[in-house]
């Protein structure tokens, strides 16, 4: 399911695609200077408070403030330089795909555009990767996908238990593919569903059709099963263009709501 469409409040960070736990002291800290950083409280060429203010501010360790540093620079969020400190880079320089900078751009309320972004890069590689996997496609790989669809079907009734499933499902039609950048890409993808998911359930109006989100995938299953790359290509792009339509109307329901409460 493609879900698309973000409520009013923005699910938590939760650090699992960066190996971090946003429990402990350093996921705190990367958790709050990320979010403030995306946000705007640091604009791109700021230089972030000391180390030392912020050990204060986070109540945490010097150790987890540098390691926190370290990951927010991996992320292309900020470089640090002697004698200068650690200054917040041009946002053109962050990272395009990382599912925690997508989760802070929620949580700031300035995801849409994020969003939209990432459903139109999917609709361009998503069905070539189901192309792909009508070619390449193990009987492993076939087993996963049926196995991956059987649940989706098996819980039409279930949200939560769907959305796994169909996250799964896409998770196996990357593997199927076959290639390596295309899997690298299909984990942002899976965060990305995950986190619609999350705030689509909040949406004011939330109408999404599961048993024909279900029928749309098993023409993707038949399709890649059939070893048919045109069909396998066409059947993914029509799934992806109903999250597409589903995304744009709850983004719509959250502009209009943001709207209201500032009047």
């Amino acid at each position: 399911m493609n879900n698309g469409g973000p409520g009013p409040a923005a699910p938590n960070s939760r650090g699992k695609s960066s190996g971090y736990n946003i429990r402990g002291q350093q996921g705190r800290v990367i958790d709050g200077l990320g979010q403030a950083i995306v946000g705007g409280r640091y604009q791109p060429g700021a230089i972030l408070p000391r180390e030392a203010e912020l050990i204060d501010e986070y109540g945490v360790s010097r150790t987890s403030v540098r390691e926190a540093m370290k990951v927010l620079a991996a992320k292309g969020l900020v470089e640090t330089r002697q004698r200068v400190g650690t200054r917040v880079r041009p946002r053109e320089l962050w990272s395009a795909f990382d599912s925690d900078l997508l989760t802070w751009h929620l949580a700031q309320g300035l995801g849409g555009d994020a969003m939209r972004d990432l459903v139109e890069l999917r609709q361009i590689l998503e069905p070539a990767a189901a192309k792909l996997a009508a070619v390449r496609a193990t009987m492993p790989d076939l087993r996963r996908l049926e196995h991956a669809h059987a649940e989706m079907a098996a819980k039409v009734d279930f949200p939560d238990q769907y959305a796994a499933s169909d996250v799964e499902f896409h998770m196996a039609v990357y593997a199927a593919c076959h290639n390596d950048l295309l899997q690298r890409f299909g984990q942002l993808v899976a965060d990305f569903m995950r986190l619609t998911f999350e705030v689509q359930q909040n949406a004011q109006h939330n109408h999404f059709d599961f048993a024909a989100d279900a029928r749309s995938h098993r023409e993707v299953l038949t399709a890649i099963t059939s070893g048919d790359p045109t069909a396998a290509t066409d059947a993914m792009l029509a799934v992806v263009l109903e999250g597409k339509t589903a995304l744009i109307e709850a983004l719509g329901q959250v502009d209009d709501r943001a709207s209201a409460d500032r009047r």
